[in-house]
Formats: structure tokens, C-alpha cells, sequence
């Protein structure tokens, strides 16, 4: 998984670019930086759209019909030289789990989930993130309690 709302302020798009040697154009798309997850957190995951109607190519692997994750070079070239697709955002690092333990947690209450949104995924307010997933599901997060109940 790919955590979505934890901005990297320390480090901006461009800047990371030049740390990878990689030429930035005056048309260089800045796409925001997070912190995807602990789990090798030197790695960069780029989540972008991509057009349902367009074969996606070996550089990008579909999670969706229209959403894609890359984790190419030539992909951070692209959005350097002001060719990426949009919207999109840089993660670096991933959260894992073992097998079945993500179903498990899910089976025990411990994620809520939702469809997923261009808002909650690739939105500025990042702090409002959590709280658009909730509204998404009708739910007040005043009204969420961290004890799980079985009726």
C-alpha cells in the first residue's frame, strides 16, 4: 500500500531530481513528494492517471482502469522534461504486509474502506484527506470509536 496523505516538506520534487542526476527542464512538472511507508523508503513509487483508452506500456503497471503506479527513471525523465502524466504524486517507500494479514486486519475491524477518489488520492489538503475518505462512507469521525464490536 501507499500511504497518501504525508507530504515530504523537507524535500521537493525538483530537488530530488537533481539528487538522481536526472536533467530538470524549465517545463518540469512538480509533483508532490510523501512519505508512502516504511518499507523501503528509498524507493520511489510514482501514482498517476492514465487514460483508460491508451495502452499503458511496460514502464507502468495499471492498479485501476484509469490509475497506474510507475517506478522507472524514465518515468521521473518524463515529468522533468514536463511530459508526465497528471495528476500524480511521488511515494517513497510502500507499507507491506504478510499474506493474509491485511485481510485479517480488514476481518477484524481495523481499516474501513472506501472507493477511491482523485480527491483523497492526488488532493492538495492532505490533512483533510482521512476526513474525505470518512465523509465518503457518510461517517463523522466524532462518532469513531477505536473499540470494534461483533453484533
Amino acid at each position: 500500500g501507499i500511504v497518501v496523505n504525508r507530504p515530504m516538506s523537507e524535500i521537493g520534487f525538483s530537488d530530488l531530481l537533481e539528487q538522481l542526476d536526472i536533467d530538470v527542464s524549465d517545463d518540469v512538472i512538480e509533483i508532490p513528494v510523501g512519505f508512502g511507508g516504511p518499507v523501503e523508503p528509498g524507493r520511489g513509487f510514482v501514482l498517476h492517471r492514465v487514460p483508460r483508452d491508451i495502452d499503458a506500456g511496460e514502464r507502468v503497471v495499471r492498479i485501476a482502469e484509469d490509475l497506474a503506479m510507475s517506478t522507472t527513471r524514465d518515468i521521473l525523465e518524463d515529468y522533468a522534461q514536463g511530459r508526465g502524466l497528471r495528476p500524480a504524486m511521488l511515494a517513497l517507500g510502500y507499507a507491506g504486509w504478510g499474506p493474509g494479514q491485511l485481510d485479517s486486519e480488514i476481518l477484524d475491524n481495523g481499516w474501513l474502506t472506501t472507493e477511491r477518489g482523485d480527491e483523497i488520492i492526488f488532493g492538495q489538503d492532505n490533512a483533510g484527506k482521512w476526513r474525505a475518505a470518512l465523509k465518503s462512507l457518510g461517517i463523522d469521525p466524532l462518532t469513531l470509536s477505536s473499540d470494534a464490536g461483533h453484533a
